[in-house]
């Protein structure tokens, strides 16, 4: 989170981006899509770095995933923790992966979280400047998520 320099966007958890300052929150959920982890990284950060980082530590049958995880790195890494990776091909690929279809299905589950969570304008409309009162009411947000 905050690496203890002076005012800087590492400590506002900020990146430029095509639209200007922005950040990314990035979540792992359970089964029922109640959330895990939760980290927050600059705009123009890709979602594939946070990926191992809000996996670490849980075990499960399956990963489900969109098609900005789909990389040869994660899946091996998933497979090598016992996890079957359901994540579809990006279009680029030129050999795309099989997945299950089904399975997929209830990936629905992480975007009714946030969904959720953009219910709570502070979090969706990012008002603090900081990133430790940004995450403080994003943690707010999940605890009542839980609680529900």
């Amino acid at each position: 989170m905050c690496c203890g320099c002076k005012r800087g966007t590492s400590q506002q958890g900020l990146g430029r981006s095509r639209g200007g300052f922005s950040s990314k929150l990035h979540a792992s959920t359970e089964g029922l899509g109640n959330p895990l982890k939760l980290r927050v990284t600059g705009g123009e950060r890709h979602d594939i770095t946070q990926a191992v980082a809000l996996l670490e530590g849980y075990t499960a049958e399956a990963v489900l995933a969109d098609q900005a995880y789909d990389s040869q790195t994660l899946v091996a890494w998933l497979e090598q923790q016992g996890m079957e990776a359901v994540i579809p091909s990006r279009k680029n690929r030129r050999i795309p992966r099989e997945y299950d279809h089904h399975r997929y299905g209830e990936r629905h589950l992480v975007e009714c979280f946030f969904n959720t969570l953009k219910r709570f304008r502070r979090i969706f409309t990012r008002y603090d400047k900081l990133l430790r009162n940004y995450l403080s009411f994003a943690y707010i947000g999940i605890m009542h998520i839980w609680i529900r």
